[in-house]
């Protein structure tokens, strides 16, 4: 029985149907900050939480939203699997990027015309996943998306400064 498992294992992963652990990702995560910034000390409130499934190229489930609050007003804005992203497996993790960024704004009801290109580039390093958006486009014309890094065995977040 040994020997069967082994060769069937072999045969899945000569024809590629096999995923090494590298490949999947299954992460949660809810995070907050409250930080000074400026040369006035004024208080951000930085909030992000989402869900992210991939295996390989394939997204099981995508959900993030962020948020950054002033104390005069407040910026968020998520995506999801309704936003037709599409995941490309990079050699330090995935990049997710939208199928139309210009269709996922007007659903959304934005309608800038500049910067439609946004990707969200996944690296995992241990039980570190650092989430890196480069998303001026989705929910506006400013950066939408805080930086962070989350710990995936213990759900500890660090904002990127």
């Amino acid at each position: 029985m040994k020997r069967l498992c082994a060769l069937s294992l072999l045969l899945l992963s000569s024809l590629g149907l096999a995923q090494s652990s590298t490949d999947v990702l299954n992460a949660k995560f809810s995070c907050n900050l409250v930080r000074q910034e400026g040369g006035d000390g004024e208080r951000l409130n930085y909030a992000d939480q989402g869900v992210i499934q991939l295996r390989g190229n394939v997204i099981k489930n995508l959900q993030w939203e962020s948020s950054l609050f002033r104390s005069t007003n407040g910026h968020e804005c998520s995506i999801d699997s309704s936003d037709e992203p599409q995941a490309e497996l990079t050699p330090k993790g995935w990049r997710i990027s939208l199928k139309n960024a210009a269709e996922a704004r007007s659903r959304r009801g934005y309608d800038f015309e500049r910067g439609l290109n946004c990707s969200i580039r996944l690296e995992r390093s241990g039980d570190e996943l650092a989430i890196r958006p480069s998303c001026p486009a989705l929910c506006g014309s400013r950066l939408n998306f805080t930086t962070l890094t989350v710990n995936l065995k213990n759900g500890q977040c660090q904002y990127d400064e």
